[in-house]
């Protein structure tokens, strides 16, 4: 059975996309620890990204590179912190969590609630800066 983040992939569940080439997504998390968290996948369903082999590994890492930057651009604080987890869904991805404090990163802090029109917004503005950093 495919994963949840196949299932993403494939726009058979909706998602608020903020990036997305050939190989790799990236869309908000739909439980998030902050404001513009958001999740970077390979569309290849790969269960445990050190399973993934190099060269998929390091194109993951610098479209992740890439998908932060615009988050940055977008959302206000002192970083973006990565976490790889990895429990939660059996489909390799990566965290990106906008942060001020290393507590920002807790995953057992409350997840955050947004209405789907404040993800849309907010996913569109990190879309065009992500597509703004590729020109």
């Amino acid at each position: 059975m495919a994963s949840i983040f196949s299932r993403i992939s494939a726009g058979e569940i909706p998602s608020h996309k903020v990036a997305e080439n050939s190989r790799f997504l990236a869309f908000l998390d739909v439980n998030p620890l902050a404001v513009g968290h958001t999740l970077v996948i390979p569309k290849k369903e790969i269960d445990y990204i050190f399973d993934l082999d190099d060269e998929e590994y390091i194109a993951l890492q610098l479209f992740a590179k890439q998908v932060a930057k615009a988050i940055k651009l977008v959302v206000t604080c002192r970083k973006i912190g990565v976490a790889v987890v990895g429990l939660e869904v059996p489909h390799a991805h990566i965290h990106l969590i906008p942060i001020n404090s290393v507590a920002d990163m807790n995953f057992a802090n409350p997840k955050m609630s947004f209405s789907k029109e404040h993800l849309s917004t907010l996913a569109e503005r990190i879309k065009t800066a992500f597509e703004t950093l590729q020109r």
